[in-house]
This record gives structure tokens, C-alpha cells and sequence, in this order.
């Protein structure tokens, strides 16, 4: 399974691929070049960390799939300022510098999100950020979660 390696994980622990998994999970892929992302994405996800906490793995994995490929060194010290000091993630944050992961995953853009079961099972695969998008996750994972 394409996983970043524990070393592209810039902010939080490291998260195991989904097949270790004992809890369900969602990853988005994002760039903080991608206005809904921003203002969208990443909040939804801090929502969703607010209602599930521990029951849910959670993931933002920055991606250049679609934007700039930039050096490390250009992206790594703003996304970690950003998930650090700005918005204050309580879950980690991941780097796909070259956009290999979110390509073989088949993204279609950002944000794109992967819904997975315990165990790595895909359940869903959602490309957008506005408010249909959002449900049909939040659905998912009071499904797959319970919502108690």
C-alpha cells in the first residue's frame, strides 16, 4: 500500500498505512495553495476530530498533485507553521512532496479525500470540499463509527 514514510509525517506521530488500522479513518489530501482546502477542507476535518476524537484515524496529506512541485525546503517549514501555529491540528500532517502518493491513490484534485475501514478496506473515495461532499463523509463515518 502507498503510504508516506515515517520521515514525510512533518507534524503529529506517525500514522500506519490503513492496513494496520483497528479504527476506521480518513485521509485528505490538500495543498495550502488550494483555496477550499483551507477554508473548507482543513476545518471540516478539526470538526470531525471535535465529534469522533480517538475513534477515527485522521490525516492531512500535502500534496503538489495539481499545484506547484516546490522544494522541500519551500514547503515544509509553512505547512508546519500552518498545522503548528495557524490552525492548530490535533492530527498529524504529511508530505507528498512529488505527488506520487495522491496519483497512485488516483486523486482528482484537492481536496480529495480516502475513507478506509479497519483492516485498509477503501470504503470511499471523494473528490471536493463544499457541503455535499462533507455530508457523504460525516454519513460514512457516524456509519461506520456510530455517532454516541
Amino acid at each position: 500500500m502507498d503510504w508516506p514514510a515515517p520521515e514525510e509525517f512533518v507534524h503529529g506521530d506517525p500514522l500506519p498505512p490503513p492496513t494496520a488500522w483497528e479504527r476506521p479513518g480518513l485521509v485528505m489530501f490538500f495543498n495550502l495553495e488550494c483555496p477550499g482546502c483551507v477554508s473548507r477542507g482543513i476545518p471540516f476535518l478539526k470538526r470531525l476530530h471535535s465529534e469522533f476524537g480517538e475513534r477515527v484515524n485522521l490525516l492531512a496529506l500535502h500534496t503538489s498533485r495539481g499545484h506547484r512541485l516546490l522544494p522541500r525546503g519551500d514547503v515544509e517549514p509553512t505547512l508546519v507553521k500552518f498545522a503548528r501555529d495557524y490552525a492548530r491540528l490535533p492530527f498529524p500532517v504529511a508530505l507528498d512532496l512529488s505527488g506520487d502518493l495522491a496519483r497512485s491513490w488516483e486523486t482528482e484534485g484537492t481536496p480529495h479525500w480516502l475513507a478506509f475501514a479497519p483492516g485498509g478496506e477503501l470504503l470511499r473515495s471523494v473528490y471536493g470540499s463544499q457541503e455535499n461532499a462533507q455530508m457523504r463523509l460525516q454519513y460514512l463515518l457516524e456509519e461506520v463509527v456510530g455517532n454516541g
